[in-house]
């Protein structure tokens, strides 16, 4: 098994645990209330609704393992220094075309590109760690490379 850190903020970890306790509270009882529903509703046998009712508390079952993992391995991310870009860090960049962009740098679980958060395992976020105000940074990524200019880090 996987024993890689799983870099999270407070606010991560506490997300990771609501949805834990959730599925482990009302998302078991749903499923045992969907499974009992088909149990009752007649033989188990070639019963779709059994079926899946069995499908659904796998996943269900499968996604708590999940969750206890990342909270068993999660590192919290500490406070973020502001000389150069590490986990926790609000970046503010330019790029060659003349846009900006602001970035907070995550772990892979809490990444939400849209949001401007973006994993630390991404390749912009790979490229900008270490990196200090003034840096030049080339990043190869998905759409071609890409050049950025650090302007703050918060």
């Amino acid at each position: 098994m996987e024993t890689q850190d799983v870099f999270l903020t407070s606010d991560g970890l506490q997300s990771a645990m609501s949805q834990l306790d959730f599925l482990r509270t009302e998302g078991r009882a749903k499923v045992a209330r969907y499974l009992h529903e088909a149990i009752e509703s007649g033989d188990v046998i070639d019963n779709a609704a059994y079926d899946e009712a069995k499908n659904e508390q796998a996943r269900l079952e499968s996604r708590i393992i999940e969750l206890e993992h990342l909270v068993a391995k999660a590192k919290l991310i500490s406070k973020v220094r502001t000389d150069e870009i590490t986990l926790g860090s609000v970046v503010r960049l330019s790029t060659s075309e003349g846009r900006d962009y602001c970035y907070t740098i995550v772990g892979a679980f809490e990444a939400r590109p849209a949001a401007g958060r973006i994993s630390n395992e991404s390749p912009v976020g790979k490229a900008l760690l270490g990196h200090k105000p003034g840096d030049s940074i080339m990043v190869s990524t998905p759409g071609g490379v890409k050049e950025y200019t650090v302007l703050s880090i918060e």
